[in-house]
């Protein structure tokens, strides 16, 4: 049965505003690039090192056993941790879901990204791209690029074009998972409110089971993309009673914050699982949607992840503000 909705309104900036220049390779000719012979390639800047893989099994000295499908961040070490922050055999940041509120029953659909292949292409020392042409479904070109800021955080810049006519609900969604592992704690910690009217502070994310309350939304988010139901992807549309106020979040694992920040223009929807990469691996994931999409146009997002050591909330609030405000920044 499908559900009718009625488009609600945004009251932010539009998200995934379209782009008339690209930044990445994807729609950019003049960005310089090889391409990699290995599936993966290492960055290391700062104190942090990360391996940018595509959705290639590798299993090696670099990365033994990493599986199939799971491209983006297959590892994230700090000086101060030198174990790998996300479960070897998945990864972080990694493009999950291509999405237009069909009930896809075919897995391959479902975990698009994953199946069709991508390219490694290496700009320079502290940046690659994972492009990957247009999808065999829903005709998604796309290219991410990965670049390490001199101390150490991540931004990820994300062009996507929609090659033919296929999202039929009339918007593109898009889904990033990261798969923890092992941590203390499954819970993840915003800025927002748990109740309407209530006094914004931090609120403490928790999801009883996969699937169930996994979605916080901005205050202001009031948008409502049409979906059938029962939709097999339960993440996605199950949301929960907090509000976020501040673009942004942390997880901690083994006395390190792992911190993702995005653009308030880029309506964000943050995502969780207590079990998305197994028993006790947590997934720490986002979604953006781009409305009232045009087939050839090009849209962007924008986002940073921080992986640093933990004392507080209010040390994590502010070893991150030049990087939010830098987002806040952006176009």
């Amino acid at each position: 049965m499908r559900i009718a909705m009625i488009a609600g309104l945004w009251a932010l900036p539009m998200a995934g505003l379209a782009q008339e220049a690209g930044v990445t390779s994807l729609m950019n000719p003049s960005v310089r690039f090889t391409r990699s012979e290995k599936p993966y390639a290492l960055l290391k800047r700062g104190p942090v090192e990360a391996v940018v893989v595509d959705n290639s099994a590798v299993d090696d000295e670099v990365l033994p056993g990493h599986r199939a499908g799971y491209s983006g961040l297959a590892l994230l070490r700090h000086e101060k941790r030198r174990e790998n922050l996300f479960v070897p055999a998945y990864s972080g940041l990694n493009f999950e879901h291509i999405l237009d509120g069909r009930a896809q029953t075919d897995r391959k659909i479902q975990f698009e990204p994953r199946n069709h292949p991508m390219e490694l292409r290496l700009v320079d020392a502290h940046t690659v791209e994972l492009y990957q042409p247009p999808t065999f479904h829903h005709g998604l070109e796309s290219c991410q690029r990965y670049h390490l800021l001199a101390d150490g955080t991540i931004e990820l810049t994300i062009e996507v074009v929609a090659r033919k006519p296929s999202f039929l609900n009339g918007y593109i969604g898009l889904f990033w998972a990261s798969y923890i592992h092992q941590p203390e704690s499954l819970d993840i910690h915003f800025r927002g409110i748990t109740e309407a009217g209530k006094q914004e502070h931090w609120v403490r994310g928790v999801t009883p089971a996969h699937g169930v309350e996994s979605t916080h939304l901005a205050v202001r988010d009031q948008r409502r993309f049409p979906h059938d139901a029962p939709f097999p992807l339960t993440l996605v549309h199950s949301f929960s009673r907090n509000r976020f106020t501040e673009p942004w979040y942390f997880g901690v694992s083994r006395a390190m914050a792992f911190v993702q920040m995005f653009r308030e223009q880029d309506g964000v929807r943050i995502t969780q699982s207590p079990s998305g990469g197994g028993a006790g691996n947590p997934a720490w994931d986002f979604q953006f949607h781009v409305p009232d999409y045009e087939v050839g146009q090009l849209y962007r997002f924008v986002m940073r992840a921080a992986y640093l050591p933990y004392e507080s909330t209010e040390q994590v609030e502010r070893v991150t503000r030049t990087h939010r405000e830098a987002l806040r920044g952006s176009r």
